[in-house]
């Protein structure tokens, strides 16, 4: 791919008890249309989900992720839309829905490199490792 694309991406996010509203960033998908890519990358904080919910059910939380991961990648978790094209596996993916992991709203961007803008947008919105933007400091952790 030469030259910079629109992309299309979506936070997943992991809201344990609806109820109380609070959510952790636990995954990110990403689209390209130029470049026929649907990719999803995601990590889950054990220890900030349990913070959330001690209860949480985790082995169900991270077999939801990798079921995204799957149906980015044509996998069996896509059903009858493995065959589907990237653009209707993303927009199937990012369809809202009243489950535990939740994508958020769609937001969009350049890039040169659409395969790298998974783990870029990871390191930025997901890990707790992320360098602030240039200029802004990272909010206290503790």
């Amino acid at each position: 791919m030469t030259g910079r694309h629109v992309y299309e991406y979506a936070l997943l996010r992991v809201v344990p008890r609806a109820e109380r509203g609070e959510r952790i960033n636990a995954g990110v998908i990403v689209y390209c249309r130029a470049a026929s890519l649907v990719t999803a990358r995601t990590e889950l904080d054990e220890a900030r989900l349990r913070a959330l919910d001690p209860d949480a059910d985790t082995e169900g939380v991270r077999a939801a992720l990798r079921a995204v991961e799957d149906v980015c990648r044509g996998g069996s978790a896509a059903g009858p839309a493995a065959g589907d094209d990237a653009g209707r596996r993303f927009r199937w993916l990012v369809a809202p829905r009243s489950t535990v992991v939740r994508p958020g709203p769609v937001h969009t961007g350049l890039t040169a490199d659409a395969a790298a803008e998974a783990e870029r947008l990871l390191d930025l919105l997901v890990r707790r490792t992320a360098a602030p933007p240039e200029g802004r400091p990272l909010p206290p952790t503790a």
